[in-house]
């Protein structure tokens, strides 16, 4: 994924083959509690959605890069004391690859189960193609950074995951999204409402 500062992504993944990727509500809060540990640090959750198979997140990228103190895993070898004192940085891409690998060791262990749990390629958009035009055109195949379409649009669309796939009547009724916190009937924290409202829609 090719991520850019002060730019908002659509963020998202699947189970491998369509499977299931929470199995009980101790997983999705555990998820929950990863994405606050590896994704804040770079930027805000706009809003998100954890599906029975998929999760969507909507996020204002502020940094490529940060510095860890403890990097957790590494590609490099290096010893436990090395890893405690010895900074290093860590970009979005690696941080999300961390946040997938360690919730998948974990799943793999509940469910007694191995291999990849995610589809192998985590997606992030910054806008989408205008499937109208026709292939002359100079848009034609371009991602268009429209946001005041798009970052409606997808914000609606994640929040309105649950009832397209009728698990629920109303978005805010999904108790493993953000859409009861941007009703007023929850006060979480996981995701800056403030600067949703200001950069998508509530105006």
């Amino acid at each position: 994924m090719k991520f850019t500062e002060n730019t908002i992504f659509h963020i998202y993944n699947q189970g491998n083959n369509r499977q299931p990727i929470f199995f009980k509500d101790e997983n999705y809060l555990f998820f929950l509690k990863k994405m606050r540990d590896y994704l804040l640090p770079y930027g805000d959750l706009l809003c998100y959605c954890l599906m029975p198979n998929h999760f969507h997140w909507l996020m204002y990228v502020r940094n490529l890069s940060q510095e860890v103190t403890n990097p957790g895993e590494s590609s490099e070898a290096v010893t436990p004391s090395h890893r405690l004192t010895t900074p290093r940085q860590r970009n979005l891409n690696d941080s999300i690859a961390i946040l997938l690998r360690s919730y998948t060791r974990a799943i793999n262990l509940q469910e007694n189960r191995s291999g990849s749990l995610f589809r192998k390629e985590t997606k992030a958009k910054d806008g989408w193609e205008d499937v109208t035009l026709c292939p002359s055109h100079v848009n034609y195949g371009k991602v268009l950074q429209n946001w005041e379409l798009y970052g409606p649009t997808c914000f609606n669309y994640i929040h309105n995951n649950p009832i397209e796939a009728n698990l629920v009547v109303r978005s805010e009724d999904w108790v493993y999204s953000s859409a009861s916190d941007f009703a007023g009937l929850r006060k979480g924290t996981l995701c800056n409402q403030n600067l949703a409202k200001e950069l998508l829609f509530f105006t």
